[in-house]
């Protein structure tokens, strides 16, 4: 299955990168407010689909541009280009980020940066992977010289107060804080040590469920804004190594509104 899901993401990819020379041709639209689609994002979930629904007619999917697939209780996350408006304007940060869930759980996770050729894989129980080298979240334990990435909340105006407030209360207490508009790689980047945490607000399935699997069997502890495990129907998330997601956790949790929990 991680091979499967390996060789649909690098096709993706494949896409992706040849379409990226001629973007100004590109056909795009608005699917809500600052939320784009290009054809490439829609050519690209097709040929990961078309991959898996070779090796497993049966399976089910959940992809972002085209929704729901109905089948059995294996269930393929897809998030085709992560990053669209950063692709579209040439800013070099997107992935393509791919999960296999069976019944509620995460077991096989890739995220794809066709633009660096890094391949970062997972398989729940055995470890994370960034090119078929052992990756682990950083030994970070002092919030003071941690680098935090996050997400704004752009989509999502009525907690935009209460994520300003965490911003203000974590910006001075860091070493800095990085928001790059592809949450796949912040994610994937955390798992290899290269972020010492992350939180945001109102993250979707498919941007977050390949990323939470690397970071997990990369050592890291996922929950949501109230210290469970339900990140993935709430979208919030607070990730790092166990001390820093502590830290994470205590600076953020006086901000954490009702609608948040």
């Amino acid at each position: 299955m991680l091979n499967i899901a390996v060789r649909a993401a690098r096709n993706a990819g494949d896409l992706i990168q040849r379409s990226s020379e001629d973007i100004g041709r590109l056909t795009i639209s608005k699917k809500g407010k600052n939320d784009f689609v290009s054809e490439v994002d829609r050519i690209a979930e097709a040929e990961i689909i078309q991959v898996i629904r070779y090796a497993y007619p049966d399976h089910s999917i959940l992809a972002e541009e085209s929704g729901e697939h109905k089948g059995n209780d294996y269930t393929w996350i897809i998030d085709p280009l992560d990053g669209t408006t950063n692709y579209l304007h040439g800013y070099p940060q997107y992935a393509v980020s791919i999960a296999l869930k069976h019944k509620g759980k995460i077991e096989v996770a890739v995220v794809y940066d066709p633009l660096r050729d890094e391949l970062f894989t997972a398989e729940k129980g055995g470890g994370a992977m960034l090119n078929n080298r052992r990756i682990r979240v950083s030994n970070q334990v002092d919030i003071h010289a941690a680098l935090i990435g996050t997400g704004f909340p752009f989509k999502l105006p009525q907690h935009l107060d209460a994520y300003l407030d965490m911003f203000k209360t974590l910006t001075p207490m860091t070493a800095g804080i990085r928001r790059a508009g592809s949450a796949a790689l912040d994610l994937a980047y955390l798992a290899t040590g290269r972020l010492d945490g992350f939180w945001e607000i109102g993250l979707k399935e498919w941007d977050m469920a390949a990323g939470i699997l690397l970071v997990q069997e990369a050592g890291g502890v996922v929950t949501d804004f109230s210290f469970n495990e339900h990140y993935l129907k709430s979208g919030n998330v607070i990730l790092g190594n166990p001390k820093m997601h502590q830290a994470l956790y205590k600076a953020i949790e006086p901000y954490v509104t009702e609608s948040l929990k």
